[in-house]
């Protein structure tokens, strides 16, 4: 049974991070903004990740998360780790009764997404997964104004999303993090790193989505794709969507290069139009800040006012809310399991639809 116990209403959380790299961070200072949550203790295999949560004011650091688990009595865990770890963490997890929020991609294939939630029925524990696109504002106006039939039945929409990957604009100070160019460490590229998003989201508004073909390629010169188009159709509504996701540009903050239009027969909706109108403003502010923070040789806010932040608190207060009600989280290992399917099969597609020699993931 979770460590949670009958009076998780009547204490604070105790919670753990598995990785306190970038993600990490955001998730670390995420949960510091809430009242009703304890950041007991981190793991992380870098030091100077551990000396910066405790600059935060996390009390406890640990260079192994096994060890973490082993050691601290905690109510739930976030793991922040690199895709092959995820079955490793969520195992131990399970096994010492803390329940588990993890960090997208679920998993790298299905047969480990399905290991994992073996592990947490057997546990009792509670599975939880950062897809935080659909926690977006402008998104969830989209869905409720979609929900709501303002423009009727729609046969065809389009969502797109591409950043930089792990690689910073020039010029170039630090190496990029190697683990997400590494296919057996990440499980595949930009279609398991921001594809498992789009997935998520297209579900949540059309239902069970089936992969027509896919085209995925690399633009640059790595060992995983960086581009990837999708074709799907809902299976419920009938809609055709083509979706890409990419690694190949830069994303110039505060602007998030991210796009999702749905063509209905009475109209059509466009995510852009719902941006907040505080949005540039707030997160400008918040980059100019940081800008200021470094040159005076101090630790930037990763949880700054930007929408896409506050997304990533939403999605952590949504889980962390469950867990206190007894109750299955709106985005629980199911759904990030849908996420990895869905993956597989445009591997597949692309795959049977090339006569080039594919890019191909690592099966597990």
């Amino acid at each position: 049974m979770s460590k949670v116990g009958k009076n998780r209403r009547q204490r604070p959380l105790s919670v753990g991070i598995l990785g306190i790299g970038n993600i990490g961070m955001v998730h670390l200072q995420s949960a510091l903004a809430m009242s009703d949550v304890e950041v007991s203790a981190v793991a992380d295999a870098v030091p100077e990740n551990r000396e910066l949560a405790h600059q935060w004011g996390v009390p406890t650091s640990y260079d192994d998360y096994g060890e973490l688990l082993e050691s601290e009595s905690l109510d739930a865990v976030i793991v922040a780790l690199p895709p092959s770890l995820h079955r490793d963490a969520v195992e131990q997890a399970a096994a010492n009764g803390c329940d588990v929020f993890v960090e997208k991609p679920f998993a790298r294939s299905v047969s480990e997404a399905d290991a994992m939630i073996a592990a947490a029925e057997a546990g009792n524990i509670t599975l939880g997964v950062d897809h935080t696109i659909r926690y977006m504002p402008d998104v969830k106006q989209l869905k409720d104004r979609y929900d709501s039939g303002r423009i009727g039945h729609v046969p065809y929409a389009t969502i797109s999303r591409v950043n930089s990957g792990p690689f910073d604009r020039v010029p170039v100070e630090n190496s990029p993090p190697s683990w997400p160019l590494n296919p057996e460490i990440a499980g595949g590229g930009v279609l398991l790193e921001l594809g498992v998003h789009l997935f998520d989201v297209l579900e949540w508004f059309f239902g069970d989505l089936e992969v027509i073909t896919a085209d995925i390629g690399s633009q640059l010169s790595i060992p995983v794709e960086d581009a990837a188009t999708v074709l799907l159709r809902s299976q419920e509504t009938g809609t055709v969507v083509t979706m890409h996701c990419g690694s190949y540009q830069w994303e110039e903050l505060p602007e998030i290069n991210m796009s999702f239009r749905l063509d209905g027969v009475a109209g059509v909706l466009d995510n852009r139009d719902y941006v907040p109108k505080n949005f540039y403003a707030n997160a400008a502010r918040s980059a100019t800040e940081n800008v200021f923070k470094r040159l005076r040789g101090e630790h930037p806010n990763h949880y700054g006012p930007t929408y896409y932040l506050q997304a990533h608190y939403e999605a952590l207060d949504d889980f962390f809310g469950a867990i206190r009600a007894g109750e299955k989280p709106p985005v629980d290992g199911e759904v990030g399991r849908r996420t990895i399917e869905l993956a597989e099969s445009a591997y597949e597609a692309a795959s049977a639809a090339s006569t080039e020699q594919p890019l191909w993931r690592v099966r597990q």
